[in-house]
């Protein structure tokens, strides 16, 4: 093999290399140059991109030119690199001296005499750039075989440009859509949009905006399914922690072996099964937010640990002696009445002093009657629309029910009960026939009969055309033909239970 084509395969082997092993595009051109310089006595060089605008034409990456010269802009089919851009054909000068149109922007060429070859960057049958050397000038020089071989490493260049483009935009593509989600995030858990406008709804209101923007740890109490992660998603996305991570950690769905190795990382080897170092959730809400949700299941080894990660602001990894520092805001939420765990020393009092900076109470959906119906039509928006149904409104013996029921799953069970409704609703109205069938009972409800079977069978028959009459805004004819029935006994009905059918009509 010839020493010339020895010296291309090299130069292609440390392009390739140079490309693909440099994470920014600018210093792996940078490379490509100095090869070709140190194996084709390429005097300068230059790679010259189109800019993303579809505008000028901006030198990339050059070698041998000042300054000033890698500065210039050439607009497409200006000069000689211009009309390279332009056409997407190369371009040889065998003799810069004797070429009028020549443009000497880069560098003083008056050195000696030289040779100026430039040919296209093509990407997707696009010309985005040229690659443009200067060469020694000689009389038996193969310009030919020197345009073939240049296009190779331009084409390599193109390949190269087009998988940093790729990167970028989707690097882009996952900052906007991390952006959005928070956006969202912090949207969905503005405190003025947590359904509810009762009294103590509107104290928890208060608390949540004096506490969000401090640093102050707070505990969450209240009964299973009252809502206490919310509250404390609320707190961070208002918080100047915000756009830090949120991190939730269940106490009490992870077992005690592992409790420690989740919340504070472990080492290589720490236990059976610590094939690498694993960094805890302290490590991944730096400078964010640590939900600790059921933190009154955690051990009483755990709670030490979690105490002096609140008094001293530091842990180590589980097998290590390495202290950390952490910057971490901690919120906590327990069903747990603490005082009587406190009493049977399943919870230590110092680390309960330490949480109890600032508490909030949820009260249960049956001390907050009135954000029944409030979030009972909140889940029905929400359910309808993720279902695919087109469920306007409930009945009112529906509401009667939702209103009477004591609600021991508190919101979480209201939620249950809505979506199992509008997954077996298959009309326009949810009824009291589509509930659980734990609220269609009499003592579940509240509403056991206290009246004769023809009250109960009159009750029934006011309330089914009430409901026909909202339907309808009040329209006679058309709730008659609802109810299959003529509009005269319709009029006769309302007339006898003596319904107002203007109050429908708004």
């Amino acid at each position: 093999m010839q020493v010339g084509e020895v010296r291309k395969l090299t130069t292609l082997l440390e392009v390739s290399q140079a490309l693909s092993n440099a994470i920014d595009l600018k210093p792996g051109l940078h490379r490509v140059l100095e090869s070709l310089e140190r194996h084709h006595g390429v005097l300068r060089s230059a790679v010259t991109l189109l800019q993303e605008d579809g505008g000028d034409i901006a030198i990339e990456a050059a070698l041998g030119v000042d300054a000033a010269g890698a500065r210039a802009r050439f607009r497409v089919g200006e000069g000689i690199t211009g009309k390279v851009v332009a056409t997407g054909k190369s371009i040889v000068v065998p003799q810069v001296s004797k070429e009028p149109a020549f443009l000497h922007r880069l560098a003083s060429r008056r050195d000696r005499e030289i040779s100026f070859v430039s040919v296209p960057i093509i990407l997707d049958r696009r010309t985005v750039g040229a690659l443009s050397v200067d060469l020694p000038w000689k009389r038996d020089l193969d310009f030919e075989r020197t345009v073939k071989f240049l296009r190779v490493v331009a084409s390599m260049i193109g390949q190269a440009l087009k998988v940093h483009r790729l990167v970028a935009a989707e690097r882009q593509r996952l900052v906007d859509e991390n952006q959005s989600l928070r956006r969202e995030l912090k949207e969905r858990y503005e405190y003025a949009n947590i359904v509810g406008g009762s009294g103590p709804m509107r104290q928890v209101f208060e608390q949540i905006a004096q506490v969000a923007q401090g640093g102050t740890t707070v505990l969450v109490r209240g009964e299973s399914g009252t809502g206490k992660e919310l509250i404390a998603h609320a707190i961070h996305y208002n918080s100047p922690r915000a756009q830090r991570p949120f991190v939730r950690v269940s106490c009490a769905a992870l077992p005690e072996t592992l409790i420690e190795s989740e919340l504070f990382g472990h080492e290589k080897g720490a236990f059976t099964g610590a094939h690498a170092r694993k960094k805890g959730r302290f490590e991944l809400a730096e400078g964010g937010t640590l939900f600790l949700d059921e933190i009154g299941e955690l051990t009483l080894s755990t709670q030490v640990k979690l105490l002096r990660v609140l008094q001293e602001r530091e842990f180590e990894r589980l097998g290590g002696t390495e202290t950390l520092k952490t910057n971490v805001r901690l919120l906590a939420a327990t069903n747990r009445d603490v005082e009587k765990a406190i009493a049977a020393a399943s919870f230590r009092e110092d680390l309960y002093y330490r949480l109890n900076v600032f508490t909030i109470f949820v009260p249960p959906l049956r001390d907050r009657k009135p954000d029944v119906m409030q979030l009972a039509d909140h889940f029905l928006a929400r359910y309808a629309r993720e279902h695919g149904k087109r469920i306007k409104r409930i009945s009112t013996p529906a509401i009667d029910m939702l209103v009477s029921y004591h609600w021991p799953g508190n919101v979480r069970e209201l939620e249950n009960a809505i979506e199992r409704a509008v997954v077996v609703c298959d009309g326009t109205v949810l009824h009291a026939h589509h509930l659980p069938p734990a609220l269609q009972t009499a003592e579940a409800s509240g509403t056991n009969p206290n009246g004769s079977l023809e009250e109960s069978i009159t009750a029934y028959e006011k309330s089914l055309i009430q409901d026909a009459l909202k339907t309808t805004r009040g329209n006679r004819a058309k709730a008659a033909r609802l109810l299959q029935t003529t509009e005269r006994i319709l009029g006769y009905k309302v007339q006898k239970y003596g319904i107002d059918c203007g109050r429908f009509r708004a």
